[in-house]
């Protein structure tokens, strides 16, 4: 029974990133990864290096990928739906093969891999068009 859950297992993992939301579904597999129905791969040169951090570690780490990642992002602008996406890949990443090892890498690569970037947009003050600019006045 044990090998059954161990091969039909799959879960979902989030990251966030200003606006953008990423849910990234990670089950057994042979390593492919797309990102919003289409091959990581076809992305943009940069966007892609990204996305492929957290694998190209967890393969340092732990050999040959044996699971398919999906990730599916919505709001947000673009690069802020690559590093919500990166996120989700590599709690997704550490979520099923529960490596500690694994864990202290990414950490020690980059903390935004693991923790989300809590920054988010200063509401606008009363009267004013911006969050820290003020009207001009004039004294003449």
């Amino acid at each position: 029974m044990e090998g059954l859950e161990k091969k039909y297992k799959k879960e979902y993992y989030s990251g966030k990133r200003k606006a953008a939301i990423a849910r990234a579904l990670i089950k057994s597999g042979d390593g492919k990864v797309h990102f919003n129905k289409k091959d990581y791969k076809t992305l943009q040169m940069f966007d892609r290096l990204k996305l492929e951090e957290p694998l190209r570690i967890a393969e340092k780490v732990l050999g040959k990928l044996d699971f398919d990642i999906e990730v599916n992002v919505l709001g947000g602008g673009e690069k802020g739906q690559i590093d919500a996406a990166r996120l989700a890949i590599a709690k997704a990443i550490i979520g099923f093969t529960k490596s500690e090892v694994l864990k202290q890498a990414y950490l020690d690569y980059d903390r935004n891999l693991l923790v989300a970037d809590v920054r988010r947009k200063e509401p606008n003050k009363p009267g004013d068009s911006k969050a820290r600019s003020k009207r001009q006045t004039s004294y003449r």
